[in-house]
């Protein structure tokens, strides 16, 4: 059934179409191209009106049941362009995998992975104009799935939307690729074994404002949070993963399914392996960590993800004691896995792992 599958394409009226922004004020998630991807699932249908169109606002009954009961997964993946024209897609295959598990894990309809990298390349290409090409730019891809049918009563939904949107950007965050300073609060959890804190879903996020703003307004950029039994391992840094390098070794929490898998994450483990460098994937209780720092043990850490890539931390805070890392400078094998990645992401360097997708 889903080979049969096919995308149709309405294009913007050229009169219609927006501004580009200059790219060096990009910021992150403020601008969007002028299309959108979209599909729909029923139960009699399955997946139909699959389409490339004008980027538009949807119209949903009040009581739409990802209102309620927060039916909604997303993935974050990014389209790279050089000078030369030439577009490039950075492991989408396994973000759109990533999704169905999500997906899954919510109740909610998978779709044909092939097919979407398929339609994604298509719909990039037809965005191209909105690739940037200055450095440390990209193309931001928010694919997103809602149940969206009106009904009340906790339940699955029998309607959904899928839909691709699309925003150019710079660095994540204000900092760049300078380190960041990172509170460690182990007085809220942002998941528990069990839950849902190994899939992206919409409410992972909504758990972790309060904290999130708390730090802020202390002059933080991100948290860590700790595990939600003890609260004394280290798990994520909001919306990333997290690397120690203790003495010789690059330390990572497992997933034991309280973290997301993250695809930057899975990249990081492998190109680090593959110049010999000896990761671990272990518990780390922060205790550890905040000793590793006072004792000279702790080399680097940093944060990685498909939005900031990689992320160096120049300082944790926890409970009105500071532990600088590092100087707080940028490590050397965090700036080697940032180029790296950056190289590979771009076209620009080997990809021995075949993770880029030519777009075009």
């Amino acid at each position: 059934m889903w080979e049969d599958l096919e995308v149709t394409v309405e294009k913007a009226p050229e009169a219609a179409r927006k501004v580009k922004p200059a790219q060096d004020t990009l910021g992150f998630g403020k601008y969007f191209t002028d299309h959108m991807f979209m599909m729909v699932w029923d139960q009699e249908k399955g997946w139909h009106d699959i389409k490339i169109c004008p980027y538009q606002q949807f119209h949903l009954d009040p009581a739409a049941l990802v209102f309620h009961y927060g039916q909604a997964i997303f993935e974050g993946m990014k389209a790279y362009r050089e000078e030369d024209g030439q577009m490039f897609l950075f492991r989408p295959r396994d973000n759109f995998e990533r999704m169905n598990r999500s997906a899954q894990r919510l109740c909610m309809p998978r779709f044909p992975v092939d097919k979407m990298v398929q339609w994604l390349k298509a719909f990039v290409y037809l965005e191209r104009d909105w690739v940037p090409t200055a450095p440390g730019a990209s193309l931001y891809i928010r694919p997103t799935m809602i149940g969206v049918n009106p009904a009340l009563g906790v339940q699955p939904a029998s309607v959904y939307y899928f839909y691709i949107i699309a925003s150019p950007v710079g660095a994540y965050y204000a900092e760049g690729f300078n380190p960041t300073k990172i509170y460690v609060s182990d007085e809220e959890a942002r998941a528990a074994k069990g839950g849902v804190g190994n899939v992206k879903v919409s409410g992972n996020y909504a758990a972790s404002l309060h904290t999130e703003e708390m730090a802020k307004k202390a002059g933080y950029t991100q948290v860590l949070w700790l595990d939600a039994c003890e609260h004394r391992y280290c798990e994520e840094v909001g919306t990333s993963n997290i690397f120690f390098v203790l003495g010789n070794e690059l330390v990572t929490p497992p997933l034991d399914g309280t973290i997301l898998p993250g695809i930057t994450r899975d990249s990081v483990i492998k190109l680090a392996e593959s110049w010999g460098v000896r990761v671990v994937q272990r518990p780390i209780a922060v205790d550890e960590v905040f000793a590793a720092s006072m004792d000279g043990k702790l080399k680097e850490a940093f944060a990685t993800g498909t939005a900031a890539v990689i992320s160096p931390i120049g300082e944790l805070a926890f409970k009105g004691e500071t532990y600088p890392i590092n100087g707080g400078q940028v490590g050397e094998l965090a700036r080697r896995l940032y180029d790296g990645l950056q190289g590979i992401q771009h076209g620009r360097a080997a990809d021995p792992f075949k993770w880029v997708i030519r777009v075009g």
